[in-house]
């Protein structure tokens, strides 16, 4: 073989070792702009209008929350420690009707230290918190941004209902998955735990147009 064809040869292995390298490179980054948008799904519609639709920007932001984030392993809760939560979440609720600003800045709270027991960042990192769970819980980490937002006197009575509503979705994500008994007998309960969970905590208000309701018993449909 010629000099001129190891030479071309080597440059062909060169060129294919190089694609193969920012093929990796791109999958630990998040699969790229397409990767991105199917793992972040209405998170990366949100942090591209926050860019003024500069996608590279976001894709830049959303790769840097894969990196510092994707490795994160939940820690499981107890069951009595899922128990407590379900019913401070239920009280929450209740409390809605009669003082919805008090009822959002608890559950604010509720929110921020239940992420913290399952191993995200401590509430009082919230911008790194959401961060975190945008990269776990895309789909519903927007309820927990605008609970805080209500929690901060940002919003009417009826958009602190909705905040609620969509925020119940990621308290559902949190408190259900992987509890810390999902041993030999649980797994085949795990979709049952989530239902129970949600008609536990379900209270009048959330069914309805945002009226106001009483002496209704803890555990009402939704």
């Amino acid at each position: 073989m010629s000099t001129v064809w190891i030479i071309a040869l080597i440059a062909v292995v060169v060129l294919v070792v190089a694609a193969a390298a920012v093929i990796v490179f791109r999958q630990r980054r998040g699969g790229g702009g397409h990767g991105l948008k199917r793992r972040f799904g209405p998170e990366y519609d949100r942090v591209v209008a926050r860019h003024d639709g500069d996608t590279k920007a976001a894709e830049r932001e959303l790769s840097e929350r894969v990196e510092r984030h994707g490795s994160l392993e939940p820690r499981p809760l107890t069951p009595e420690t899922r128990e407590q939560y379900v019913a401070h979440w239920a009280g929450i609720q209740e409390e809605f009707v009669d003082s919805p600003q008090r009822a959002v800045a608890e559950a604010d709270r509720l929110l921020a230290r239940l992420a913290a027991d399952r191993g995200f960042p401590d509430g009082s990192q919230y911008d790194e918190q959401v961060a975190a769970l945008s990269v776990h819980h895309p789909e519903h980490v927007g309820g927990y941004r605008e609970v805080h937002l209500a929690a901060h006197g940002e919003g009417s009575t009826e958009q602190m209902r909705a905040a609620m509503i969509e925020a119940r979705e990621l308290f559902e994500d949190l408190v259900t998955a992987k509890p810390a008994d999902s041993g030999k007998h649980r797994p085949q309960h795990a979709s049952h735990d989530r239902t129970r969970v949600g008609r536990t905590r379900a209270a009048p208000w959330f069914a309805g147009s945002g009226g106001r309701h009483h002496h209704h018993a803890k555990g009402s449909g939704a």
